[in-house]
């Protein structure tokens, strides 16, 4: 039950419709479904804004099924699952008539993606196209939660007209993922060049002594641009959360 829903319901006990005792009820029965396996938080959305997401590693794919159809349930149009292997999605596909799997960033959409919810832009640019995946992961978790997403890939130092020449694009944004393997020096050129938050997401690309992204953690840590966070490696997710919860502050503020 989300915020909307909740709004309605006390709409209902105000005008009679529903007794206070029913209203009592149906919200006790909402904060969370005993699975057995997974106990699934139908009152996150009220409490954080967005709804549960769910994180599709190591669960099998009849367990992520049956999270997905509690989700559904209580009304949740949108439900985004993370790391979700093709073999798992394969199977949701035989469960979920509105189901799209993105393979290349291992994220299933069960629903449709909304359209924006707000005006901000969130800009999603990567050092390179190795990058890709872990990019694409913050780019579907921003849409799937309502905002709209600019891609701008493969723009890293190793040429750095390719960012220079969008420098347009860049001061449109509300906030900049910076995605970055190697060296991980992307988030702080971006960071010297906006005028709004920067968040760096490592990634574990790179040759031997990038030691899996721990690299570019440090370097982007260290950033001496002012206004750079930093998310862990490969954190797409992550990244892609936090930059909506910046971009929709940033639309209540305006």
């Amino acid at each position: 039950m989300d915020k909307q829903e909740i709004y309605k319901l006390l709409q209902q006990v105000k005008t009679g419709m529903v007794t206070p005792e029913e209203a009592v009820l149906q919200l006790k029965m909402q904060p969370f479904e005993e699975l057995g396996y997974a106990k699934v938080d139908h009152h996150r959305g009220l409490r954080q804004g967005v709804a549960e997401v769910i994180y599709g590693a190591s669960k099998t794919a009849q367990q992520i099924a049956g999270i997905v159809a509690s989700l559904r349930s209580t009304g949740q149009k949108t439900v985004l699952i993370t790391r979700l292997s093709a073999e798992a999605a394969d199977f949701l596909v035989t469960q979920q008539s509105e189901f799209t799997y993105y393979e290349i960033a291992r994220v299933g959409i069960v629903g449709k993606i909304p359209k924006p919810s707000v005006k901000g832009k969130i800009i999603i640019a990567t050092g390179g196209t190795s990058d890709m995946a872990v990019a694409e992961e913050a780019a579907l978790t921003a849409e799937a939660l309502g905002n709209e997403v600019i891609r701008m890939y493969d723009v890293g130092v190793a040429g750095l007209h390719r960012v220079l020449s969008k420098l347009d694009v860049l001061m449109q944004a509300r906030v900049v993922v910076a995605v970055a393997g190697m060296e991980g020096a992307l988030a702080s050129v971006v960071g010297g060049l906006v005028d709004c938050p920067v968040i760096a997401v490592p990634t574990s690309v790179g040759y031997g002594a990038a030691f899996g992204g721990l690299a570019a953690l440090l370097a982007m840590l260290n950033s001496c641009a002012s206004g750079v966070s930093v998310v862990n490696i490969d954190n797409g997710f992550g990244a892609g959360y936090l930059a909506s919860m910046i971009n929709q502050m940033g639309e209540q503020q305006i």
